[in-house]
């Protein structure tokens, strides 16, 4: 495997994004594919029942929905504009067809998203999965004006 070296830190092998982000799509471990990546329907685990990575310091937040409702929508909205183009159903088989739909495909895309997502975050080494964190409370806090100060040029 291809090591990265981090700047005095020991060298640390290279992540396949790809593969990690296959892996949580599939609901399993970003690290070792066969662990289970969730408890229940979107419960992450705190680690993995098979290899021990930790998986608690993931941080995917609104983006699983985000990314759902725009990859639905998009499916969505355009079998609408086919069906109501080329067959012109009342409004309420829109409802009944559509609504249903919609959720079901919703419910389906969510927890292979945020596992996609976990894996990025695993692979890049995000949010201490392997890697610094900026929001560390073990780093100090920057001085406050020190990027100003180092950015202005001498009169």
């Amino acid at each position: 495997m291809p090591v990265t070296s981090t700047s005095g830190d020991a060298p640390q092998t290279e992540r396949n994004t790809f593969e990690a982000m296959l892996r949580g799509s599939r609901g399993k471990c970003p690290a070792c594919g066969t662990g289970a990546l969730y408890t229940s329907y979107l419960k992450v685990a705190d680690t993995c029942p098979e290899c021990s990575e930790e998986l608690f310091h993931h941080r995917s937040d609104d983006a699983p929905p985000y990314f759902t409702l725009l990859i639905a929508c998009h499916f969505i909205i355009a079998g609408v504009m086919f069906v109501e183009d080329y067959y012109h159903p009342s409004y309420w088989l829109h409802i009944a067809m559509w609504f249903p739909l919609t959720i079901g495909l919703c419910l389906w895309l969510l927890p292979r998203i945020k596992g996609a997502l976990i894996g990025l975050q695993w692979a890049l080494r995000m949010h201490g999965f392997g890697g610094v964190d900026a929001m560390d409370p073990a780093l100090p806090d920057p001085e406050p004006g020190a990027e100003l100060r180092e950015n202005a040029s001498p009169h």
